[in-house]
């Protein structure tokens, strides 16, 4: 039998002691996705729904099939900077009609809509899934055009999210746009670029420059009707496609343009999957909240896979990294997944031939993050660690199979990297609350500076102080630990969400969904050199 026996002793002290650490970090990520469903807050709420409007989130409900899940990306986006958690842009997956679609929603309530860096970013990410994985495109824009403080950041690499609505719409891909309110200047482009464009009586404004503008550029006195008003657009300029007399009917007709858009995906759907044979809930208690503390994978690996069915690859080889084939809400899927963090020669050779074989099977890879990077000392570096290293991350880099990471714990170093970090384009990552990634664990960097500064001080002949040492190395190691949360990270988009343990299976059976749109192939050979 090759259903995976759990070991996991749920009425222990570890277990509790676990579940108690990651619901507090739980608790504490609620309070920062709260944040970013406020959007601007009470009054600019308030000051919006008086105006007979719904919200981003309420528009997205409508537009999504009933009962069906959303899929939100990137919730986080600008945590930690001086712009509305959420960056004023709502994006994620769900289904149209039944077809799997990425919608992105411009939240009115924060500044208008306007754009600043951070939502730049995340539109950006939005239109990188949808072209990877064939989904069609469905803005839903109410922006006042770009934050004027921050366009330094924003005009010039902006220009993309123009460009890249024109590629997926040369690669086949749909792009829908329904304007509820101001799509101005730049923003204009949206409806302007979209294969279809719905527009709304009295509400949509689609001009490249509004009435002060032009007074300004041509002495032109105008008002918003006829300069850009929907039904200026729908009767005269011909860039409104639909007409709509309200928010409702709007989305009702892009409901209704993508049931006819004969979309079809790459897969079809598999028939049923059996559910794990352990609880989720479990999931709670796996990760130890001191992540120098390792913990066996196939502990997550039992709750997340169909049947917690599990046919492990080499088990008796590099046995810091588990890797194997499962099925995942009835997808095949290839597992590598970190085991007492360290990987070692052994490992890398092992993943680079586990990845090998998923590729010739046109098997999606899952990777479960847990290390704190490759092996060091001379021992490993004679034995030929950088190679071997090199190896595991040649063939992640050279993969054609779509990758998923999820960073349950430590994802330090170079193991980042070969375990299919961000840089290595997955066509997905989310991270877990008890998740840290960094260069190197906080205290390891600390002593690295410490050390190299008294070398330093030793070859100048001057003493060292020891206080002042003290001191650098705790600053340090504050600065890095904080720098490494999964809250940092998430906010500058470095993932695409931190999620609930419990939530993995559902999450990683909504990404493989929408990436068997797409047609799922893997590389016959193309790898850069082994050195052997």
């Amino acid at each position: 039998m090759t259903v995976l026996a759990s070991a996991l002793d749920t009425g222990g002290p570890d277990y509790a002691s676990h579940r108690s650490a990651m619901l507090e970090k739980l608790a504490a990520l609620d309070a920062e996705h709260t944040k970013a469903l406020a959007g601007g807050g009470e009054k600019y709420t308030t000051r919006h729904r008086a105006r007979g409007k719904l919200l981003a989130r309420e528009r997205i409900e409508l537009l999504v099939d009933p009962d069906s899940p959303f899929l939100e990306l990137s919730p986080l986006a600008a945590w930690g900077s001086d712009y509305t958690v959420g960056a004023s842009l709502v994006t994620g997956i769900g289904v149209v009609e039944g077809v799997e679609c990425l919608i992105t929603a411009n939240d009115p309530t924060v500044r208008g809509g306007a754009s600043n860096p951070w939502t730049l970013k995340k539109a950006l990410r939005a239109n990188e899934i949808a072209y990877a994985n064939r989904l069609p495109v469905i803005s839903l824009v109410e922006s006042g055009g770009a934050d004027l403080p921050s366009q330094k950041e924003i005009f010039i690499p902006g220009g993309a999210l123009f460009r890249d609505l024109t590629r997926l719409s040369a690669a086949g891909i749909p792009t829908v746009a329904v304007v509820f309110g101001n799509s101005t200047a730049g923003g204009a482009y949206v409806p302007g670029m979209s294969d279809h464009a719905v527009m709304i009586r009295e509400r949509s404004k689609v001009f490249l420059g509004g009435p002060p503008l032009v007074k300004m550029a041509t002495g032109e006195e105008s008002d918003d009707e006829s300069l850009g008003g929907a039904e200026m657009h729908a009767r005269t300029s011909g860039l409104a496609d639909h007409y709509a007399v309200d928010e409702a009917d709007a989305i009702r007709q892009a409901r209704r343009i993508v049931a006819r858009l004969n979309h079809r995906k790459a897969h079809p759907d598999p028939a049923s999957a059996e559910p794990p044979k352990y609880d989720p809930e479990e999931l709670l208690g796996i990760v130890p909240g001191d992540l120098k503390t390792p913990f066996d994978p196939r502990e997550v690996i039992a709750r997340i896979v169909d049947g917690s069915d599990f046919d492990e690859f080499k088990p008796l080889y590099g046995t810091s990294l588990t890797t194997g084939w499962a099925r995942l809400h009835g997808y095949p899927v290839g597992i590598l997944a970190n085991a007492q963090g360290v990987l070692f020669s052994a490992e890398s050779q092992k993943a680079a031939q586990f990845i090998q074989l998923a590729n010739q099977r046109d098997i999606p890879l899952v990777f479960l993050h847990n290390t704190t990077g490759y092996m060091v000392g001379k021992e490993y570096e004679q034995g030929g660690i950088i190679k071997h290293g090199a190896m595991m991350i040649n063939a992640v880099s050279n993969s054609k199979v779509p990758h998923l990471s999820v960073l349950m714990g430590a994802s330090y170093g170079a193991g980042h990297y070969g375990m299919c970090g961000r840089a290595y384009d997955p066509r997905f990552l989310f991270a877990w609350p008890s998740a840290k990634s960094a260069v190197m664990g906080p205290q390891q960097l600390a002593g690295v500076l410490s050390i190299v500064a008294r070398a330093s001080a030793a070859a100048k002949g001057q003493p060292y102080d020891d206080e002042a040492d003290a001191g650098l190395r705790a600053l340090v190691e504050a600065q890095i630990e904080s720098e490494s949360l999964p809250m940092f990270l998430s906010g500058r988009l470095y993932d695409d969400g931190v999620i609930d343990p419990r939530d993995t299976r559902t999450v990683l059976g909504l990404c493989l969904s929408a990436i068997h749109t797409a047609p799922v192939e893997g590389a016959r050979g193309g790898f850069g050199v082994f050195r052997m």
